[in-house]
């Protein structure tokens, strides 16, 4: 709950910030979200580095895949390269689409975890899979806006 709520705030806050004439630039959704965007990937790398989090990303992942310490390591680094690249304007559109596959790519993750109870407890999957839809419309928002 916590990511959605960074993003919700963030956005919101930069966006009105854009409004009142502070911030040319923020004065629209896609730039707003952008920067909404990058403080929500900053806060979820964050887990993938520190514990009891990391362990429970580590716990997530699907058995079949090899390596899961650095599958959550690697994870961790693209999405804070992506919440860099959302910052800087000419990456932001690439960035917003890489992290638009990263969520695809890690939300089975979410569905095992969800069906087994292991790993990070946030949510039941069917608002978690609402909330995913909510990311991913953000970062299509952040990169095609």
């Amino acid at each position: 709950m916590a990511p959605l709520l960074v993003l919700a705030v963030i956005t919101g806050s930069a966006r009105l910030i854009g409004r009142l004439g502070q911030f040319g630039w923020l004065d629209s959704w896609p730039h707003s979200a952008r920067l909404g965007l990058a403080a929500m990937f900053l806060l979820t790398a964050t887990a993938h580095f520190t514990q009891p989090r990391r362990a429970a990303l580590i716990a997530m992942v699907p058995p079949r895949l090899p390596n899961p310490a650095a599958l959550v390591t690697l994870t961790g680094v693209l999405e804070l390269a992506g919440a860099l690249g959302l910052l800087l304007p000419p990456f932001a559109p690439a960035a917003g689409l890489g992290l638009f596959v990263l969520l695809l790519v890690m939300f089975p993750a979410n569905i095992r975890a969800a069906r087994a109870g292991t790993g990070m407890k946030t949510m039941p999957l069917p608002p978690r899979t609402v909330v995913q839809v909510v990311f991913l419309a953000a970062c299509l928002l952040a990169a095609l806006g």
